[in-house]
């Protein structure tokens, strides 16, 4: 967990008005006393106002709370314009992730702010039936990535042959119009990218090891080296 991730956290169990040993927020946050009792030290520096002392415990006084998320025009307008691309164009589950994500940006706004984010004039529309399919096996590739899990794939290529391929999904790449899957193929023994709107279907299969030589770094390297 990030610091700032962690002092937010360290924020939301304080105010509720309990007092807390830093004990209990250590083993709620999974790190050392030592660490509770220096993001402790920090947050009183901010002018958090959390009372208390080691030993005895630590409390939030009432009336505190975080202050309202600012963004300029241009940050609104960049945040707003990524979530309805990744909710034009995402998977089914991106795109609900999206859809909370631009809520919880709405209620952090100042309050002279609120409902700016649904006046930005940004729009992103999906392209079509073929779009919309292959979006439907984007979750299913991304859970395969994050586990390594080997894919069969029921491919068709550019001149609409139909091939099967078992490959270790590495990654996702989205061009504008296409859907790409960067993957290591084990009939080639090498990297290759599919076109997830040619998938036909696919299935996984087992586990693969995490290989230095057949990752997504060593892909990198791979296309930065055959440029």
């Amino acid at each position: 967990m990030r610091r700032a991730d962690r002092l937010f956290q360290i924020v939301q169990i304080l105010r509720s008005g309990r007092l807390t040993l830093a004990r209990d927020l250590a083993e709620r946050l999974e790190v050392s006393e030592r660490t509770i009792y220096r993001d402790i030290a920090h947050l009183i520096g901010s002018g958090v106002p959390v009372e208390g002392e080691a030993g005895v415990g630590y409390m939030m006084r009432e009336g505190y709370d975080l202050p309202p998320l600012m963004f300029s025009r241009a940050e609104l307008n960049a945040l707003v314009a990524g979530i309805r691309m990744a909710r034009a164009f995402g998977s089914t589950s991106l795109g609900l992730a999206a859809e909370d994500a631009l809520a919880k940006i709405e209620t952090v706004l100042p309050e002279a702010r609120q409902g700016e984010a649904g006046q930005i004039n940004i729009h992103a529309i999906g392209a079509g039936e073929e779009t919309g399919r292959a979006r439907g096996m984007l979750d299913e590739i991304q859970i395969a990535a994050d586990s390594r899990l080997r894919l069969t794939l029921h491919y068709r290529d550019k001149d609409d042959k139909p091939t099967e391929r078992q490959i270790r999904p590495l990654g996702l790449w989205f061009w504008g119009r296409a859907w790409t899957l960067v993957s290591w193929c084990e009939l080639r023994r090498d990297f290759r990218m599919f076109r997830v709107d040619r998938i036909d279907a696919l299935s996984t299969g087992d586990p693969f090891p995490d290989e230095p030589d057949k990752n997504l770094r060593a892909f990198y390297l791979h296309d930065r080296e055959n440029r």
